[in-house]
């Protein structure tokens, strides 16, 4: 089911731009693994079931989706290979409905809550300066007053990018340099954002994850310290990762969750691999929403995640 007023033409095909080579890689495969096969047997089941670890949906959710279409294979008797990209675009999209609350349909926040605080975690490289800009324009072209806290202040490159993406955006920065405790430039940003009667202030952290314990110390000291500023700040723990490294990033995944309370999940870099149906996996392993995906390096290229047009665009043959 396609939910087609929800995604503006220019939205619809970035996405299908972005997601190209991951079609280009899953349906030629598939379409070898059912070659010569008049319908889907033990051996088409086996052939799908390595696509879909190779491609990086994971073994878990690989095995979920194998165990459904068997189910439905089993209940149907007689299930053409035809019928397969059906079947399995019908068990995905299933799977992502059970794994996700519910869709946005544009960038917003709850009403009633000023500032409405995101706290962004994610290592270093996996687009999480980017992303933070990209979302401060997003939240800004909808009508709210952004603010952003360098609050990753191990690196000075971390501070200047982001600085760099303030003014590109033409939203207020909060930052006290290379070196600064991070704690305290929270903190700063919230009275500041208090001040000014910000709508939206987006944190940016350290994302070192070379000693968990020190990482998890970081990051609840932060949300400590800007609880006593904003009451249930962060309203939002918004986990950053790259897609393009796929079973890598359902690691990084493993090891934020465990560091802090993540709430949400941004996807990066989806345009420029093969490696797309890592959203499926994360979505599924980790019950977590994923709410943005990243599609292209234009400033409109990262997208609220609709799990409709997703499916929509990986099945929609070219």
């Amino acid at each position: 089911m396609a939910f087609f007023g929800l995604f503006s033409k220019e939205k619809k095909e970035s996405l299908d731009q972005g997601l190209s080579k991951t079609k280009e890689n899953f349906f030629s495969r598939i379409a070898r693994a059912v070659a010569g096969k008049s319908s889907v047997d033990a051996e088409v089941l086996d052939n799908l079931e390595e696509i879909l670890i190779t491609s990086d949906v994971g073994v878990e959710t690989t095995l979920r989706i194998i165990k459904r279409i068997e189910k439905r294979v089993a209940q149907d008797k007689y299930v053409g290979t035809e019928e397969l990209n059906r079947i399995l675009r019908e068990e995905i999209a299933g799977l992502l409905s059970e794994n996700n609350t519910s869709d946005l349909q544009e960038f917003t926040v709850p009403e009633g809550i000023k500032p409405y605080v995101i706290m962004v975690v994610g290592v270093n490289g996996v687009g999480k300066t980017t992303t933070i800009g990209k979302l401060a324009n997003a939240f800004k072209k909808a009508g709210k007053n952004v603010m952003l806290g360098a609050a990753d202040t191990f690196r000075a490159a971390a501070v200047d990018q982001l600085t760099i993406w303030s003014k590109r955006v033409d939203v207020p920065i909060v930052q006290q340099g290379m070196g600064a405790d991070p704690a305290s430039v929270a903190y700063d940003t919230l009275n500041s954002a208090i001040t000014k009667d910000i709508d939206v202030v987006i944190i940016d952290t350290a994302g070192r994850l070379h000693n968990k314990v020190n990482l998890m110390n970081e990051l609840t000291k932060i949300k400590m310290v800007m609880k006593k500023v904003v009451k249930d700040a962060p309203h939002e723990v918004l986990l950053v990762l790259d897609g393009s490294t796929g079973q890598n990033a359902i690691e990084q995944c493993k090891q934020f969750t465990a560091a802090t309370d993540v709430t949400a999940l941004a996807v990066t870099k989806l345009d420029g691999t093969a490696k797309g149906g890592v959203v499926i996996g994360i979505s599924d392993q980790f019950k977590i929403p994923v709410k943005y995906i990243g599609v292209g390096e234009k400033m409109e290229d990262l997208q609220v995640f609709n799990k409709e047009e997703f499916v929509d665009s990986l099945f929609k043959q070219s």
